[in-house]
């Protein structure tokens, strides 16, 4: 316009139209000017208004505040006055510019002044930089296109996105920016042009690829219609750059779609809005379609614990960890760990929920397992007869079996502050250190080493240990193991085992020599008592005699103890004489006892009932009892005293064995009758003695118990069932003080005159007692030293009696008398002799009283006396009494 006011003039066509331009230029700028009006005046408005609610609303709040808070209102209307003062400015320059278009106007056939155009160029200037700068303040993109596509306006935004200047923006089609693409975009477009014509506006989301640069763009854009005389002429676009969340939607669409927990989004009805594919295959679903289909109900096995499920949900800010077990498609169920939070809208209102599931099935099952193997273990420990510790590389137990409390006496809370070795005894303790480390340092991988441990109690226990290596993942010893069996019961059974080898070698080596002893003292029995019965001998040869009678019985009496106590007999319960047991238990003790200075204490009670029993057996439970008083008083002074007593308690007897020793400790009294338990210094006892004692009791039906004497001393008192009506079966032994008269051996009658008698023995002094002393009584008597000078004997004459030696010697070779025995009856026919065997073992009372047609057994020593008082008893046919010959 400027240009054409400082050409030439033209024609009248030209001004015509020049008129026309002007007319049109005013009425659009008046229209300008009055919506530029109604916009400020509105948006004074709105600006003031909202001053005054704000300083109304907020007095009080903002005058308790510090600093001076309560001037922030009258700074706010300060400002909104200057807001209003520079849009009225700005409203003046409008009026000013609009006085000069009109000025131009009415002087049009004159031309205006240069004055009048500098001050309108100077106005426009000033009024187009200030709407310049507003839209270059806009961070979204603002551009004008005409219908064509053709830019008419941008914003530094989209100079700046382009990397053009404005001035090689303006003018150019919007295409000269953009790169071809396949045509759908130009082919969307004008689809859609027709509807944008009908409604004026259109937003959505747009994809665009600019030229230079390789990855798209995506703007959220608003599109409005530019208006002239109700017709659209151009086209604003505001478009925000929405690139970034657009990566990041695809970012989560992909996390949400490769994500291998189950993703889901529900509503509180039921209802499942969304899926990824990982709840689809976690759930046995073909397709996503077809879990959509299903409701929450229907997936949860529990309805019940849906709904709590549901109320911690919408009770807390999220729900992390929840187990659930929900439904597959063909039926079974799954578990699952569900972390869940709810949605809600500007009421608050729940509108949905989403969460994660986590597929924990397998992990439960292998809980589940690891669970049973580890209470396989624990149980398999816990009954596992061995001792188990494992220790670390800083001697310190990490794992004690209970089986400690058993063995050692000790709480698995006791062990956790010991260390390996503390309780170990000082002889064993280097060589186990020295295995722990060689262990440790991979020298060996297993070793056994037997330790001894001491009990809580106090005592030593023999513990055989197994050591081995424990390893971690890699390898890497981080730890020993030891299995520890309890060995102090074998070890001393071994002992008690060669213990009993030692007697038993001993009781055939006593056996063999009270045998061997058993033929003189039988010589000497017979020489003394057929001595005695000679007449003209003096007082002073009888009482030698005598003596020495007295003390070949005394010596019988010693062996024949031995003998039972060595080699004893099969167990027979019969009625027993309690003094008489006791009083051949002292004599088996007697020389120990006197050897060590201890008194016995012993008064037979009178009138005492019999008892049923093994005599053997009760005399080894009597021994033993004065065993041990004897030991515990050496074991406190060189003498003492042992008080035996023996009384009646209604249907029970009673024996107590006291003695003044060192007793017995408190808390050793309840273990006392334990096998392989004892109180003795190592060596000085194998524990079975009172634990055999307290068997053999109960087998006779009765019981021991153990006293602590408040003086010293200890107390152990037997009770046995009395036997009723029965005689005692006891040996009646002859006294050593008594004198045996010649009348009390002569015989009464003459059934023996006259009889025969074989005798076979091998020992010489045997055979001369029998033929001396049985000649005498009138008896006739053949010896024989051998199974063959008997057979000659017996072919010469016939004999009433065969007098047989049970072990008879031949050539250095050993023969039983009874095959001898045998051979001779054989040998006799018709004339079968009654047969007697003699022998220095242990003989039964069944044994000594036989049937008729049965051999009959004398005892070594014997007297001249039991001969022919058991002669008489096989003569006349009777059965003989039974009688102990010792």
């Amino acid at each position: 316009m400027l240009e054409a006011n400082q050409r030439a003039p033209q024609p009248a066509d030209r001004s015509t139209r020049r008129a026309e331009q002007r007319a049109a230029i005013s009425s659009r700028f008046e229209q300008f000017e009055k919506r530029q009006s109604e916009l400020w005046w509105l948006t004074r408005s709105v600006l003031f208004l909202l001053a005054l609610a704000y300083a109304w609303t907020s007095w009080d709040s903002v005058r308790s505040l510090a600093h001076g808070f309560e001037k922030l209102p009258i700074f706010l209307v300060l400002l909104i006055i200057l807001f209003g003062v520079y849009t009225w400015k700005k409203t003046q320059e409008l009026s000013e510019m609009r006085g000069l278009m009109r000025g131009l106007e009415q002087h049009d056939e004159a031309g205006p002044s240069e004055k009048q155009l500098g001050q309108l160029f100077e106005i426009i200037s000033r009024s187009q930089q200030g709407y310049r700068d507003l839209i270059d303040s806009f961070d979204d993109v603002l551009l004008a296109l005409t219908l064509e596509g053709q830019i008419r306006a941008v914003n530094r935004s989209f100079s700046d996105l382009v990397g053009t200047p404005f001035q090689e923006i303006v003018g150019k089609p919007i295409t000269d920016f953009l790169q071809e693409g396949t045509g759908e975009g130009s082919e969307l477009v004008r689809r859609a042009m027709p509807r944008f014509m009908e409604r004026r506006q259109w937003s959505g989301v747009v994809q665009v690829r600019l030229k230079g640069q390789g990855t798209p763009f995506y703007f959220d854009c608003v599109a409005h219609a530019m208006m002239r005389d109700g017709e659209i002429h151009g086209i604003t676009v505001l478009g925000r750059d929405v690139s970034a969340l657009r990566k990041n939607e695809a970012r989560f669409t992909e996390l949400f779609e490769s994500l291998q927990e189950g993703i889901y989004i529900t509503t509180p009805d039921g209802t499942i809005l969304d899926v990824n594919p990982a709840l689809v295959r976690m759930l046995g679903y073909d397709s996503k379609e077809e879990l959509l289909k299903r409701r929450v109900p229907e997936i949860f096995v529990d309805q019940a614990e849906r709904k709590i499920v549901q109320a911690e949900v919408e009770r807390q800010p999220m729900v992390q960890g929840r187990e659930i077990t929900l439904i597959r498609k063909d039926g079974t169920s799954i578990v699952c760990l569900n972390t869940a939070a709810a949605v809600r809208d500007n009421a608050g209102r729940v509108v949905r929920y989403q969460g994660a599931l986590m597929d924990i099935t397998e992990r439960r099952e292998m809980e589940r397992r690891l669970h049973q193997q580890q209470e396989f273990a624990r149980r398999l420990v816990d009954n596992f007869p061995d001792l188990i510790l494992v220790l670390d590389t800083a001697d310190h137990y990490t794992f004690v079996s209970p089986r400690c409390k058993e063995i050692l006496g000790y709480d698995v809370e006791d062990t956790q502050n010991m260390e390996f070795g503390g309780r170990t005894h000082p002889e064993d303790l280097p060589a186990a250190m020295s295995l722990y480390k060689d262990i440790i340092a991979g020298k060996q991988t297993f070793a056994s080493l037997e330790i001894r441990v001491r009990h809580k109690l106090g005592d030593w226990r023999r513990i055989r240990f197994n050591f081995s290596p424990l390893s971690d993942e890699k390898g890497n010893i981080e730890g020993v193991v030891l299995s520890g069996r309890d060995v102090t019961d074998l070890k001393r059974l071994e002992e008690q085992l060669i213990q009993a080898e030692k007697l038993a070698a001993m009781g055939q080596m006593l056996a063999g020599v009270a045998h061997e002893l058993n033929n003189p003292l039988t010589a000497i029995l017979g020489v003394t008592e057929l001595l005695r019965e000679r007449e003209g001998a003096d007082d002073s040869t009888k009482r030698q005699l005598e003596l020495t009678h007295r003390q070949a019985r005394r010596a019988a009496r010693i062996v024949q103890n031995l003998l039972e106590f060595s080699r004893p007999a099969s167990t027979q319960k019969r009625p027993l004489d309690l003094n008489n047991l006791l009083e051949r238990t002292l004599q088996l003790q007697e020389h120990s006892l006197r050897r060590n200075n201890i008194e016995v204490d012993f008064h037979p009670h009178p009138d005492l009932p019999n008892v049923i029993g093994d005599a053997n057996q009760l005399i080894q439970v009597f021994l033993n009892l004065v065993t041990n008083a004897e030991q515990a008083i050496r074991e406190l002074r060189d003498s003492g005293r042992i008080q035996i007593r023996a009384g009646r308690n209604g249907n029970q007897l009673t024996i107590t064995v006291q003695d003044d020793g060192v007793g017995i400790r408190p808390e050793a009294l309840p273990r006392i009758f334990d096998p392989f338990y004892t109180t003795k210094r190592p060596g000085g006892g194998t524990g079975l003695g009172l634990s055999i004692c307290m068997s053999i009791i109960r087998e006779h039906g009765g019981n021991i118990e153990a006293e602590i004497l408040p003086a010293g001393g200890s107390a152990f008192t037997i009770y046995l069932p009395a036997a009723s009506g029965q005689n005692p079966d006891m040996v009646s032994t002859p006294s050593e003080t008594a004198g045996i008269s010649a009348e009390a051996v002569r015989p009464t009658d003459d059934l023996l005159r006259g009889r025969a008698v074989l005798v076979l023995d091998d020992e010489e002094s045997l055979r001369m007692l029998l033929q001396e002393g049985l000649t005498a009584r009138g008896l006739h008597v053949d010896c024989a030293a051998s199974t063959e000078e008997a057979l000659a004997h017996l072919g010469r004459s016939s004999y009433d009696v065969f007098l047989c030696d049970l072990h008879l010697s031949s050539g250095g070779f050993t023969v039983d008398g009874r095959d001898a025995a045998s051979r001779i009856l054989e040998a006799a026919g018709a004339q079968r002799p009654a047969v007697i065997y003699m022998t220095g073992d242990l003989v039964e009372s069944s044994q000594v009283t036989a049937g008729r047609g049965e051999p009959f057994c004398l005892q070594k020593p014997f007297r001249i006396s039991d001969v022919l008082a058991l002669l008489r008893d096989v003569l006349s046919g009777a059965p003989a009494e039974a009688r102990n010959t010792r």
